[in-house]
């Protein structure tokens, strides 16, 4: 069997960058981390990451998305400008469409859930190919016109009349929506 799995190559600046407010969290990934390689610096949030930027730009980041001090999708754009081939991964326990996209357009090369592991870590760092393979079991199209739903009454504050208007939808058939289970 053939070990098709990234490494980090001799010579290959391993410095990686963890943020998050998660300590637990945050010492079991380091280790982790370090046992594949990296040389890693770890930040509890936005402040202090910027703070060790400064000193040195590393080569990967891995940042949590809702910090105590803000929002990680904040520290992206300075990371980059910084060191504009930072490899970056966001990890969240709290993943959605909206926030995927928004972490991809801010300069992230990847997005996980948390509980992520490790190795699904690493590999995320360490692709050398921008594409994400194709889906094993993508989404159907009731689960996207699902998550839009979820999003859009999100963003109107869980107020259905409100997101029914947005959607175009008669409010009786929007609550008939919400109140079922979401789509596979």
């Amino acid at each position: 069997m053939v070990d098709d799995t990234p490494g980090l190559t001799p010579g290959e600046d391993s410095t990686l960058l963890i943020v998050d407010d998660d300590i637990v969290f945050r010492g079991q990934l380091v280790r982790a981390m370090e046992n594949r390689g990296f040389s890693v610096i770890a930040a509890e949030g936005i402040a202090e990451a910027r703070r060790l930027v400064e000193a040195e730009a590393p080569a990967y980041a891995v940042i949590d998305m809702r910090l105590q001090d803000g929002n990680g999708l904040d520290l992206v754009e300075p990371l980059r400008a910084r060191r504009s081939d930072m490899k970056i991964v966001i990890l969240t326990g709290f993943g959605n469409i909206a926030s995927a996209v928004a972490a991809i357009k801010v300069g992230a090369v990847d997005y996980l859930a948390k509980p992520a592991d490790a190795d699904d870590i690493a590999k995320a760092l360490l692709s050398r190919t921008q594409q994400p393979p194709p889906p094993e079991n993508p989404m159907s199209a009731d689960r996207v016109r699902w998550e839009h739903i979820q999003r859009v009454y999100e963003l109107c504050d869980r107020n259905v009349s409100e997101t029914a208007r947005r959607l175009k939808m008669h409010r009786r058939t929007l609550q008939r929506i919400l109140a079922k289970r979401s789509p596979r």
